[in-house]
């Protein structure tokens, strides 16, 4: 299940805004599921990922991207600092900042183009209201 909140926007409207209530899930609650799933221990799929965005962060600094079966695509991105230059001569690597991983999840697209399902967005997913109430 998920949670929500109604919350009031300045365009004077009510709006749903999803929210985490509970403290973030850890790589040994990932690896603790991944091993009752599969008849890998859970020691072996910590140390896999303990070492994933290294191994990720290599591969994208080599000009590529990350896709992940089940999971996504990840990416870099990045900007130009100043307000860009005149002719591309004058553009130099020390003049980008702000990199970023960006993410895509994966989907699937039926027969007509139409998104049809993301891998992480659980097909149960039952969304419960909660108070702004403590």
């Amino acid at each position: 299940m998920a949670f929500f909140r109604k919350k009031k926007l300045k365009d004077g409207k009510w709006h749903a805004m999803a929210v985490t209530l509970l403290s973030p899930a850890t790589i040994n609650d990932v690896a603790d599921r991944l091993a009752a799933r599969s008849t890998v221990s859970r020691a072996d799929i910590y140390a896999v990922l303990v070492d994933l965005g290294e191994v990720m962060g290599e591969l994208m600094a080599s000009g590529r991207s990350v896709k992940l079966q089940g999971v996504g695509t990840f990416f870099l991105t990045c900007q130009t600092r100043g307000k860009g230059t005149d002719t591309p001569e004058e553009l130099t690597k020390e003049m980008l900042t702000d990199v970023k991983v960006r993410f895509i999840p994966e989907y699937s697209r039926g027969q007509r183009k139409q998104i049809t399902g993301r891998t992480m967005i659980d097909k149960d997913l039952e969304w419960i209201e909660v108070s702004d109430e403590k």
